[in-house]
C-alpha cells in the first residue's frame, strides 16, 4: 500500500550517472507532483540499503551500473513491495523480458509524456502487493531457457501469469486479443494482436492470418480445402492467409 499520504508517491532512484539522476529529480518535479524523491543511490550496495530504510512505493531503476546490473540489485531485495519503472541509454537485451512481465521502462533521454504515463499508472494502483509479482516473474524469465518463459497478461480482472508453453494461439478480438489456452482456458487482453507478435515472435509464434498467431508447436495439421486453415492440438480451426501460406510451409522446410 502507498504509505504516509495517499497521494504522494515515495520515490528512490538508482542511477550511476550524477546527469542522468539529476535530470529525472528534476523532471520528477517539475511534470509528476504526485511524487517525492525520498533516496538515491548510485550503486547496487547503496541501493538495497536505500530500498530497505527509505521503503519506497515507486523505484527507478538503471539498468547497468558499474559492477552490476539493475537484476542484480533486485535480487539482493527482501521482498517487492514497490513498483519498478526501469531506465535505460540503449535498447538492453533484456527489454523485452521487461514487457513480458508487464513492467515499464524508460529510454535515456526521458521523454516528459511517457514519464508521467508510467508515474499515472502506479498512481493508479492503490493497493501494493506484499510482493510484487511482476517483478518476481521478471526475475524468474532472466534465468530460464525460453520455453519456460511467463508472459504477464493484463486482463479487466487484473495480472494473469501464463507459461508461453500453455498458449495454443493468440486471436484478434477487435483492439483486444483473446488468449486461447491449455486446460480449455480463455483470457481477453486489452492489447492489439500486433504487441504479442512482436512480443512472442523469438518464442515459436506466427502470425498466420491478419486474426491469429499461433504457438507453431501447438499445430496438429495443415489442410489445403478450403483455401488453407490449420487444426490446432486442441482441435480448433484457424484460418491460414494465402500470402502468409508459404511463409508458414518454409517454416517446416517444405516449399
Amino acid at each position: 500500500m502507498i504509505r504516509g499520504d495517499d497521494s504522494i508517491l515515495r520515490v528512490v532512484i538508482v542511477e550511476d550517472e550524477p546527469h542522468s539522476m539529476m535530470s529525472l529529480e528534476n523532471l520528477l518535479r517539475d511534470y509528476c507532483p504526485s511524487t517525492r524523491v525520498v533516496g538515491r543511490a548510485d550503486n547496487i550496495t547503496d541501493g538495497v540499503r536505500e530500498i530497505s530504510t527509505r521503503k519506497p512505493d515507486l523505484l527507478f531503476l538503471d539498468i547497468e551500473m558499474p559492477g552490476g546490473n539493475g537484476f542484480e540489485l533486485l535480487e539482493q531485495c527482501n521482498g517487492f513491495d514497490f513498483e519498478v519503472i526501469f531506465t535505460t541509454a540503449f535498447e538492453h537485451y533484456a527489454l523485452k523480458a521487461i514487457k513480458f512481465s508487464a513492467l515499464d521502462y524508460l529510454l535515456k533521454p526521458i521523454d516528459v509524456d511517457e514519464l508521467q504515463e508510467a508515474v499515472r499508472k502506479v498512481t493508479k494502483k492503490k493497493e501494493r502487493d506484499v510482493d510484487n509479482l511482476k517483478v518476481i516473474t521478471l526475475l524468474r524469465n532472466l534465468g530460464r531457457s525460453k520455453v519456460d518463459q511467463t508472459i504477464a497478461l493484463a486482463t479487466a480482472e487484473g495480472l494473469e501469469f501464463i507459461r508461453v508453453s500453455d498458449i495454443y494461439y493468440c486471436q484478434a478480438e477487435g483492439s483486444y486479443t483473446q488468449f486461447h489456452l491449455k486446460k480449455g482456458g480463455k483470457l481477453l487482453v486489452s492489447k492489439h494482436l500486433k504487441e504479442y507478435e512482436n512480443l512472442l515472435g523469438e518464442y515459436g509464434f506466427f502470425r498466420v492470418h491478419n486474426s491469429f498467431l499461433i504457438n507453431l508447436s501447438e499445430v496438429a495439421r495443415y489442410v489445403k480445402g478450403d483455401g488453407g486453415y490449420l487444426i490446432m492440438n486442441n482441435g480448433d480451426s484457424v484460418s491460414l492467409s494465402p500470402r502468409r501460406r508459404d511463409a508458414f510451409i518454409r517454416l517446416f522446410g517444405h516449399g
